[in-house]
């Protein structure tokens, strides 16, 4: 299947460059040939991609995924992550062409304890999450024929770019022991499950238009940051003591959800994708040098 992505350097973009062969053309659309800060500009660059590039479906990958930064610069992460995934799904109807666009757990406020389902009401805490839930409404607005999916995963980890994994790789090397917080559960879930997904979600909807909407993907089982670090410490062989503290001991810019626990049941269902085991990834990722760069 030949497969358009827009994104090139973040997590999942890599991982599904990776996936190129066996079956599978990708071609990535990076920021220099498709700017999403501007959205029209983008969308006019996408579609002459498509002429010289006979895609199949398009997958975006892109984000603006500075949360803490989003809440001063919420305008331009709103260019990114609301208005052009809506211009991109609007292209992607015209050729024709499936569309797969990725979310975030951030568009719901994290209030209890019961996994969100993917039809329970959006309350993003923060501006970045505002941002991702108006991307999420654009898509579903083009109700694009050929079939769409926003696939809103959490915790996203690789052996590459900045995410917790490497950040706890660092500091655990450097320091006896870290405050971790241990309030806030989700899901951790490596990114080269997000590219496989959204590859499987993308030749499902090729196939049968009828299986659009939105769905959830997180690793299993759920766990706390802390509980992740003190996995990655004991994986790493790394003698750093992860200590528990609730997130009011670690203010951050913009709020995190407490509850990020995502119901993935529909994804089963649809598309025949479990949860991936976090735990698992995590020692691939670590056999990794990347990982530790």
């Amino acid at each position: 299947m030949r497969i358009l992505v827009l994104g090139r350097s973040g997590q999942v973009a890599r991982e599904l460059a990776r996936l190129s062969g066996a079956g599978h053309e990708i071609r990535l659309m990076g920021r220099d040939a498709a700017d999403l800060s501007r959205p029209e500009a983008a969308a006019e660059a996408l579609r002459g991609v498509l002429l010289d590039f006979p895609a199949q479906a398009i997958i975006n990958a892109a984000a603006w995924t500075g949360v803490d930064a989003a809440e001063t610069q919420e305008a331009e992460a709103l260019a990114v992550n609301g208005a052009a995934p809506a211009m991109l799904a609007r292209i992607a109807a015209e050729a024709g062409l499936p569309f797969v666009h990725i979310s975030t757990d951030y568009v719901f406020d994290g209030a209890g304890e019961t996994p969100f389902a993917p039809d329970a009401p959006a309350a993003p805490l923060g501006a970045y999450g505002r941002t991702k839930r108006e991307g999420e409404i654009g898509v579903a607005q083009v109700g694009n024929p050929a079939g769409w999916v926003v696939l809103r995963t959490s915790w996203v980890f690789s052996a590459h770019g900045a995410n917790f994994v490497k950040t706890m790789l660092r500091l655990g090397a450097e320091r006896e022991a870290l405050r971790v917080v241990a309030d806030q559960i989700g899901g951790p879930t490596p990114a080269d499950a997000i590219a496989r997904a959204c590859m499987t979600i993308a030749e499902a909807l090729a196939a049968d238009p009828s299986k659009s909407g939105i769905h959830h993907f997180s690793g299993a089982p759920d766990a706390s940051w802390a509980d992740f670090a003190r996995e990655i410490m004991a994986q790493a062989d790394l003698p750093c003591r992860i200590e528990d503290i609730p997130s009011a001991e670690y203010p951050t810019p913009a709020p995190r959800p407490l509850n990020s626990r995502l119901d993935c049941q529909s994804t089963t269902t649809v598309f025949g994708l479990s949860r991936p085991d976090w735990r698992e990834s995590l020692a691939r990722v670590l056999t990794n040098p990347g990982a530790r760069a």
